[in-house]
């Protein structure tokens, strides 16, 4: 199945995406640092199974533009962005939207002010309480934003790879997805922006928040010796707090099934076959 290329206007700027299949639209939020490649992993299994898949990269990120200098990276501008997406290619359906980290928070933060409008999500990675991040992690993305301006890909890598937490025995895997990931970008020095302005700005403020959004929610949990970035906690919180929201997660010492493009699909597919998702779909 060959996806179609797209690009929307949002605020002037152009979003870079594709999309495949008929049906039903599954629009695909990928997290900072990240494209459009990396929340699916290029799995078509849901297109083959009666969906639309649709991606795009985030501001920034991939191929899509820079925002201008009147614009930022926080979530207002993400979710404005979103919102364009969701007008011009869910033809007036009701999307399901699936989001890893900064785009799982992306995702929420629509749906708080659209529930109506959504059939479910699948929230991967969360990362936020929703309160402002301390200085020690703001620091960390400091670090890495200042390798990426000063010495590129390679200058990230050095900063990355100097805080790293994860367990040895994903090292290797860690470093090397990364690796891949940012050499993607075409605007290095957008991405090294968003890495500042992406963790300064909050989705919604507080958990409690999140007990307003009564939407079939799939939380997709990582155990944190793979995965220490998107803590297992965090996932476990917002599963907790959210009305109609359930977690999964792969067996213990197991690939993050955040990082399985087909398996996180079949979970999916098990998810948007339930009645109460159903029902959403139309």
């Amino acid at each position: 199945m060959d996806p179609a290329a797209f690009e929307v206007s949002s605020s002037g700027v152009a979003l870079a995406g594709e999309e495949v299949g008929e049906g039903p639209p599954v629009i695909q939020l990928h997290g900072v640092t990240a494209t459009r490649r990396y929340v699916l992993h290029g799995s078509v299994a849901l297109a083959r199974g009666g969906y639309r898949l649709v991606s795009y990269d985030a501001r920034g990120h991939g191929e899509s533009a820079p925002a201008p200098d009147d614009q930022g990276y926080g979530y207002e501008e993400l979710t404005a962005d979103l919102a364009t997406v969701i007008g011009e290619r869910a033809s007036g359906d009701r999307p399901l939207l699936v989001g890893h980290s900064m785009g799982c928070h992306t995702a929420t933060s629509y749906a708080l002010d659209h529930a109506d409008e959504v059939a479910a999500l699948v929230l991967a990675g969360p990362v936020t309480l929703g309160i402002p991040a301390t200085d020690e992690r703001l620091a960390y993305w400091d670090a890495l934003a200042d390798g990426l301006e000063r010495n590129g890909v390679e200058g990230f890598m050095e900063a990355y790879e100097r805080s790293l937490r994860a367990d040895p025995a994903w090292t290797e895997t860690v470093v090397r997805i990364t690796r891949e990931r940012m050499r993607l970008h075409r605007h290095p020095d957008a991405v090294a922006r968003a890495l500042r302005e992406v963790p300064r700005s909050l989705p919604f403020e507080g958990l409690a928040e999140l007990e307003t959004l009564d939407v079939p929610a799939l939380v997709v949990a990582s155990y944190d010796e793979a995965d220490p970035g998107h803590p297992y906690a965090i996932a476990e919180a917002w599963a907790e707090r959210l009305p109609a929201g359930r977690l999964v997660s792969e067996e213990p010492g197991k690939s993050p099934l955040a990082w399985q493009g087909g398996r996180l699909s079949r979970a999916i597919g098990d998810f948007l076959d339930e009645p109460a998702v159903r029902r959403r779909l139309g």
